[in-house]
């Protein structure tokens, strides 16, 4: 018995000490940053928002990819529509909605005017409540609406990468 327990501890130290240095070498990288994100092939020229949320999503995308005016010209449109994510019959005057934002990018490639357009659609929701108050029901509603346009920022960024670093 107690030899069984001395082979098992020099077993495993064993076993530890030749996996080291074969897992010393391995590392972890995100698969959409570093020398990917950060390529120069990949700015953008983007057109003047025409409403707040295009331009949450143009300063999101901006931010990661950096704007150039020789870059491929970039269009952002976004719609956003509210939906109650459930009827009840109380006296409670909170109700609970959920804001869905559409976004889509159109990038259009000036080197080649034969080219087709990349366009790329995304569509990201938040959730929101409203009350008895209208200014906080509207301050409600325009949190949640740049919080869904961000992560629909996001999405397309991530679409973006995959489409154009092939």
């Amino acid at each position: 018995m107690l030899w069984s327990k001395h082979l098992k501890v020099i077993g495993f130290s064993a076993a530890l000490l030749v996996a080291a240095p074969l897992l010393a070498a391995c590392t972890l990288t995100p698969v959409y940053s570093g020398r990917l994100a950060e390529n120069a092939n990949l700015e953008l020229a983007f057109a003047a928002p025409t409403s707040r949320l295009d331009q949450v999503v143009i300063q999101e995308l901006a931010l990661r990819f950096g704007k150039s005016p020789t870059a491929p010209l970039a269009t952002v449109s976004t719609t956003a529509s509210a939906t109650t994510l459930v009827n009840t019959v109380t006296a409670n005057p909170n109700k609970a909605y959920e804001v869905t934002v559409t976004a889509t990018l159109t990038i259009e490639q000036n080197n080649d005017p034969k080219a087709k357009p990349l366009v790329l659609t995304r569509r990201a929701t938040a959730n929101y409540q409203t009350g008895a108050q209208i200014l906080n029901d509207q301050s409600a509603y325009t949190e949640a609406s740049e919080r869904a346009a961000k992560s629909a920022a996001e999405s397309l960024r991530l679409a973006i990468l995959a489409t154009l670093t092939r």
